[in-house]
């Protein structure tokens, strides 16, 4: 039943009665409505996102286009399940997703409902298309908590603990993290070993004969907003190549403008077989997506893929005029800009804090590793907790990252204001020294 107090302290009470103990809340806020990057809670307190609903909005809280096609929409046709009865806005955002996804080769596209069943799917895809079962992920990569999905993640906890055992014929490699090379190697001089160990592993571990696909965050995400060096994404497509393996990129977090680029892997000029999109696909509204080669999407036989509630029409037409928004608006040109800003500043706060080992990115997605010693780069888990409890005490709200939870990722929406960008950075900025002086 529902309950007309609306306190904080009313809220948690009830939410903690009804609501799983599983479902993990990083901030004690309740939201009343929002706008752009700022969130209003129940309160009237005024808080800047930049973590926009983990990688959700890009295009901000509630555009305007957006809203208005929903209510529209929502007036004419809620649901009819699409493998039944069909609409045409289905069609409408599949073939948009056919022409601004990355090659210049024939495409399809289904839709799901969240990340990792888009992932999910890719996978069935790609095995039923290459006869083969085997998959490889990479360490420090996140592509969702289903069993599959978890599988393939690289972060034992929360993720993965106590759910084994996990789904069989899948393998991880090491990732291109630089900063932590497992090799304990220095790039550039370092020969990429990260590549090299391939010619051990199908070897050693797998023959290449048995991979379906090979999958990875062009940018990886949850792990800490690692961006691999130039040669890697190229070499790793090179690799697919020669052994018959298809190439999927999870682009769940790092597509629609994130990095500057609508997808990320074309800043590394990579052609995907398949690429999974979810998350700022549709301002909020959940969808998900599997867009590849027509010769792979089309091997499943009808009913093989499919679910009661992917492109719904409501979350279509929210996608239709999300991408038209993006490039209406130049998002990707504004996420350089914000990108620009943002590490300008965090490397110049990096020779004055001594607790920032790392900072990297590429567009808008911006990750900052805090360490105890930058010599032995130790996490400091504990400050990065501190310094986004800090942030958020004084209106701004951030997230961590990364497999030793020692990262902040940045994730601030495309459609911030340069004066609310500058606010929220010096917040971080003042929250970064402080915290770390005070450690």
């Amino acid at each position: 039943m529902s309950n007309s107090a609306t306190s904080v302290e009313s809220l948690l009470q009830r939410k903690n009665n009804a609501v799983a103990r599983g479902i993990s809340n990083s901030t004690p806020i309740f939201i009343k409505e929002a706008n752009g990057a700022v969130i209003t809670d129940v309160d009237g307190k005024e808080f800047l996102d930049f973590y926009a609903g983990i990688g959700v909005l890009n295009v901000g809280h509630c555009p305007e286009p957006v809203v208005k096609a929903i209510q529209e929409q929502a007036a004419k046709l809620l649901h009819s399940c699409f493998m039944v009865t069909m609409y045409e806005p289905y069609i409408a955002l599949a073939e948009v997703l056919n022409s601004i996804t990355p090659g210049e080769f024939a495409k399809k596209t289904m839709f799901a409902n969240s990340g990792a069943e888009a992932v999910e799917n890719a996978v069935k895809i790609a095995r039923h298309a290459t006869k083969k079962s085997g998959i490889i992920s990479f360490e420090c990569g996140f592509h969702g908590r289903t069993l599959m999905t978890m599988s393939l993640t690289s972060k034992v906890k929360p993720y993965k603990f106590g759910f084994g055992p996990f789904a069989p014929d899948t393998y991880k490699v090491p990732s291109a993290y630089c900063y932590r090379c497992y090799y304990r190697s220095t790039y550039p001089g370092c020969g990429l070993h990260c590549l090299e160990n391939f010619e051990r592993f199908f070897t050693a571990e797998i023959d290449a004969e048995h991979i379906a696909a090979l999958i990875i965050e062009p940018v990886q995400g949850e792990g800490g907003f690692i961006v691999p060096p130039p040669e890697f994404l190229p070499g790793l497509k090179s690799i697919c190549q020669s052994k018959g393996i298809l190439f999927i990129a999870d682009e769940v977090q790092s597509g629609f403008g994130r990095t500057g680029k609508m997808f990320a892997v074309e800043n590394w000029g990579i052609e995907p077989d398949l690429i999974t999109t979810a998350k700022s696909i549709a301002a909020g509204v959940p969808l998900s997506a599997v867009t590849g080669k027509a010769e792979f999407m089309d091997v499943p036989d009808p009913g093989n893929i499919g679910g009661t509630y992917g492109g719904n029409p409501l979350a279509c037409v929210a996608g239709l005029e999300t991408v038209r928004y993006i490039q209406e608006q130049d998002l990707c040109g504004r996420a350089v800009a914000i990108g620009n800003q943002t590490m300008t500043r965090m490397a110049a706060l990096q020779e004055k804090c001594q607790a920032i080992g790392d900072v990297r990115g590429i567009g808008a997605m911006i990750g900052i590793e805090l360490v105890k010693d930058k010599q032995t780069k130790e996490p400091d888990k504990e400050l990065a907790g501190k310094v986004i409890k800090d942030c958020l005490q004084r209106g701004l709200i951030i997230l961590g990252a990364g497999i030793f939870g020692n990262v902040i990722r940045l994730l601030i929406p495309l459609v911030v204001t340069d004066e609310q960008l500058d606010r929220g950075l010096t917040i971080l900025e003042d929250s970064l020294l402080r915290c770390t002086l005070e450690s």
